[in-house]
């Protein structure tokens, strides 16, 4: 049975919070989701650096489905080159996984429009990896 810590504690996706793991290398710290983490305990995760890719990297998009086909490998992640990154993106989202279960986190706060991490529109591979072990997702 899952610990509900005393302070609410998130995984939060490392780029809103203002770390340097944006697919293109800026740094663009989302004001609307500190606000929202204030009085919480936090981690910072970005599931493509997990996955083993680096920053800056192609841009990526999720073809032929959402990030459930990409775990149930029916779709997949690929640059507009065509490189397939679905193996990053699918370990990745197990690493974050495993972080969420380890440290016992409450939620999720997670970057819209990644293939990553967004949880409205086409869901990310790691958002939908987190839905299914029924953490609160947020998205920014």
């Amino acid at each position: 049975m899952r610990q509900v810590p005393e302070k609410p504690l998130f995984i939060v996706s490392a780029c809103l919070v203002g770390l340097c793991t944006r697919y293109d290398g800026t740094v663009k710290p989302n004001p609307s989701c500190l606000k929202f983490l204030q009085g919480a305990t936090w981690i910072p995760v970005c599931p493509e650096q997990l996955g083993g890719l680096p920053t800056p990297r192609p841009a990526a998009d999720i073809l032929s489905g959402d990030g459930y086909d990409v775990l149930k490998q029916t779709a997949t992640v690929a640059t507009s080159a065509g490189a397939d990154l679905s193996t990053p993106f699918i370990k990745g989202a197990k690493q974050v996984l495993q972080i969420a279960r380890n440290q016992n986190v409450t939620g999720a706060c997670l970057k819209a429009r990644s293939p990553s991490c967004a949880v409205s529109g086409t869901i990310g591979v790691t958002a939908a990896l987190l839905r299914e072990e029924g953490l609160t997702l947020h998205e920014f």
